[in-house]
């Protein structure tokens, strides 16, 4: 399963590459609309494990930061026991109402949990929450859930359409940003480590869901779906 799309350090929802003068963070934040964090897969079938027990009241009380960015003491610690999947799925759901977020990595976060078991008709509707307003999407992020929902509801000329809109982007600029080089930017994230991300963000994502559309979410998501047509 894949829990923190390009992600690392400070993520708060909704900010983009508008935030120039903020480069490590604007980047991280950017970088959370597309790498996730392997856990165990699980099955539309699966029953929840009877080790999905958690600390309720000391999950909740977490800041949003804690809750959705800590690997080990958010919802992903508790997402990456086998069988608790949707367990955290109706955390993050809990979350949201308790805090009345509207953020859309929570939306976002929450949907993908839910699109690895096999429940598309909920993970589109919590996609659908997900979209940023127009004028504040610099990396295409929209045309990205455009992309997935096209998957999930099994429409593949709209997936086309989606993902001809992302490779559309251009790069993004001002100080602090990486130059994009030969379709990639290398990115330096705030605990020193270097990474190349293929631009636009996301691209190589929705490329693995046309190259495996006949495949589940949760298969057509990963990187071998990115490398070659099936």
């Amino acid at each position: 399963m894949h829990f923190a799309d390009r992600a690392s350090g400070n993520l708060r929802g909704q900010a983009s590459f508008a935030d120039c003068a903020m480069p490590y963070r604007t980047l991280t934040v950017l970088f959370s609309c597309v790498l996730f964090i392997c856990c165990s897969a699980v099955s539309a079938q699966e029953l929840p494990s009877k080790n999905c027990g958690y600390d309720r009241a000391r999950l909740l009380a977490l800041d949003e930061n804690q809750f959705d960015q800590d690997m080990a003491g958010g919802w992903r610690a508790l997402a990456s026991i086998p069988g608790c999947a949707l367990v955290a799925a109706d955390l993050l759901r809990d979350y949201r109402k308790a805090h009345h977020q509207n953020s859309g990595l929570l939306f976002w976060h929450e949907a993908q949990v839910r699109a690895d078991a096999g429940q598309y008709p909920e993970a589109i509707a919590l996609m659908k929450q997900a979209y940023k307003p127009t004028e504040a999407d610099k990396a295409g992020w929209n045309p990205y859930v455009d992309a997935t929902i096209a998957f999930l509801g099994r429409d593949r000329a709209a997936l086309v359409q989606a993902k001809a809109k992302l490779a559309a982007v251009p790069p993004p600029v001002g100080a602090g940003i990486p130059s994009v080089i030969d379709g990639y930017m290398e990115a330096e994230f705030a605990d020193g480590s270097k990474r190349k991300i293929r631009w636009p963000i996301n691209i190589d994502v929705v490329e693995g869901l046309e190259n495996c559309f006949d495949k589940p979410y949760v298969e057509a998501y990963k990187d071998v779906c990115r490398q070659s047509k099936h």
